[in-house]
């Protein structure tokens, strides 16, 4: 009885891990989507803004390296079926990687004195 009552937890919590995985998939295909809609409205143009263009491509490669990285964390190691279904342009394929500007919110940094002392 104890063992049945222990796969039967064991078994909820692997529902529940692989229904967490879906879901962080799902959101981060979405963000992905958004970005590169928002490249998509940005035109290529001699007169364009070239620097919110330069931003966009950053931040789409940014989304399609946290879609690839969940992915493999899922055991999904196909980057060809993601760039196809997605329709990735090849400048984000070349950008993809974290931010090279990380964004910072400087009223939620911590001071000087905000900072715990050393534990030893």
């Amino acid at each position: 009885m104890a063992l049945d009552l222990l796969r039967s937890g064991y078994a909820t919590l692997a529902y529940e891990i692989a229904e967490e995985r879906a879901s962080a998939l799902g959101r981060l295909g979405r963000r992905l989507e958004a970005t590169l809609t928002a490249l998509a409205a940005c035109p290529r143009t001699a007169n364009s803004n070239r620097q919110m263009r330069d931003r966009l491509v950053a931040q789409a490669g940014y989304a399609l390296w946290l879609l690839v990285v969940q992915r493999e964390a899922c055991g999904l190691y196909r980057i060809d079926h993601v760039i196809q279904v997605y329709r990735v342009p090849n400048e984000v394929v070349a950008r993809m990687g974290p931010l090279a500007e990380p964004r910072i919110d400087p009223t939620k940094t911590m001071g000087p004195a905000d900072a715990r002392a050393p534990m030893f």
